[in-house]
């Protein structure tokens, strides 16, 4: 490998580390648009859950795969046919690589609970349980923009 590449090997690393550290969608986790803004807040008990799976998403890491992969692919071979093909080669598997790892670094496990709220009517929220919810809790509704789950307190 040429000694060009390898700061761009690098920043696909860097792009794919970046990807897995990404905050899971808790109810305790808040973007930076989300700061001071006003949620309607009810209480209610929760009276079943399930664990869910939560489907990866995003096109960063393939466009960040292919385009390492293009570039690191473009340096093997001794013609510029051949870093040409390699290349090419190259950008598709980085794409293909780069998306397969977003998703796995965006997506995982959450659970949906069923919450009986205490004015009426049933509603059903997806979080990371990250508050060991169980059934029976009682909990605080936020609604804004996301619907969250907090323990009732007091």
């Amino acid at each position: 490998m040429r000694a060009t590449a390898k700061p761009l090997l690098a920043v696909l690393l860097l792009g794919l580390a970046t990807a897995a550290c990404a905050p899971a969608n808790t109810g305790s986790t808040y973007s930076r648009e989300q700061i001071n803004r006003a949620s309607s807040v009810s209480t209610g008990t929760i009276v079943s859950m399930r664990s869910v799976q939560v489907q990866g998403q995003g096109n960063t890491g393939a466009l960040v795969g292919a385009a390492a992969g293009g570039v690191g692919g473009s340096f093997i071979g001794g013609d510029w046919r051949s870093n040409l093909l390699a290349g090419v080669a190259g950008a598709v598997i980085g794409g293909v690589a780069g998306s397969a790892a977003e998703r796995a670094a965006t997506g995982g496990t959450a659970t949906e609970f069923i919450i009986e709220v205490a004015g009426g009517g049933t509603i059903a929220v997806v979080q990371t349980n990250d508050e060991g919810f169980r059934v029976g809790d009682k909990v605080t509704i936020l609604q804004g923009d996301r619907t969250r789950l907090t323990p009732l307190r007091g």
